[in-house]
């Protein structure tokens, strides 16, 4: 029997599970979908080939556990920054501000590293389906607020945030950004929910353009942002 690292043989399977998992999510950041084989995969992990397909049985099968492991990290932490926020522009600030200091620690980069990469389509779709799952409370807030347009002030955010993300990850303060970001978003908001002379009731007809659906969801490209994206 092989020797085993861990107290019970489960136990040892499951950390061998997650370093190749580590292993993976570093050769797919670093080297795109091609680099995650099983045997890159195995030796980044110091472990032979076979034993990697003792846990996956192809590098698709490792790309697929790889989307699952990527997003419900990051998707906890939003939750639990999100529970101690009261109202929606509470709730934008929030997620704003979390989803910044995630990419300030590298959250999204296998994330992105996925959303750009030639992906088999039932990972693509998941993927989409996780992303769509993270950028709901986004959404949500953006809605109670009586955001016009929503789809499309979504999408023109979520270019805010990337370009944010991206000033953190070349070396801008993360504490500048994060406030910078969240006075455009609160601009934003502001400008297309509110007129000077006449406020627009959240939960009134008038806060959505005549035939927009207020479960409308954001239409656009991938970009592989931990938050709300450009993802249909």
């Amino acid at each position: 029997m092989p020797k085993i690292s861990a107290p019970t043989v489960a136990q040892h399977r499951v950390r061998q599970r997650d370093a190749l998992l580590r292993a993976a999510t570093e050769l797919l950041v670093n080297g795109g979908v091609s680099a995650v084989t099983p045997a890159a995969v195995g030796a980044a992990a110091g472990l032979s080939r076979p034993s990697v397909y003792q846990y996956f049985s192809s590098g698709a099968d490792i790309l697929a556990a790889v989307v699952e492991e990527a997003f419900p990290p990051a998707n906890e932490s939003l939750r639990l920054a999100l529970d101690s926020a009261i109202g929606p522009a509470e709730k934008l600030d929030t997620y704003v501000r979390e989803t910044l200091r995630l990419a300030a620690e590298g959250a999204h980069r296998p994330a992105a590293a996925l959303a750009a990469a030639q992906l088999p389509d039932e990972c693509l779709g998941r993927l989409r389906e996780l992303h769509r799952e993270q950028a709901a409370p986004f959404m949500d807030a953006l809605q109670a607020l009586g955001v016009q347009q929503l789809p499309l002030t979504a999408q023109l955010l979520s270019g805010t945030l990337e370009s944010a993300m991206g000033a953190i990850e070349h070396g801008a303060p993360l504490a500048v950004v994060t406030d910078l970001t969240i006075a455009l978003v609160r601009a934003a908001v502001g400008v297309v929910t509110t007129k000077p002379d006449s406020p627009v009731d959240p939960g009134s007809a008038r806060a959505r353009p005549s035939g927009t659906s207020p479960k409308a969801s954001v239409a656009g490209s991938p970009t592989g942002t931990v938050g709300i994206n450009g993802w249909a």
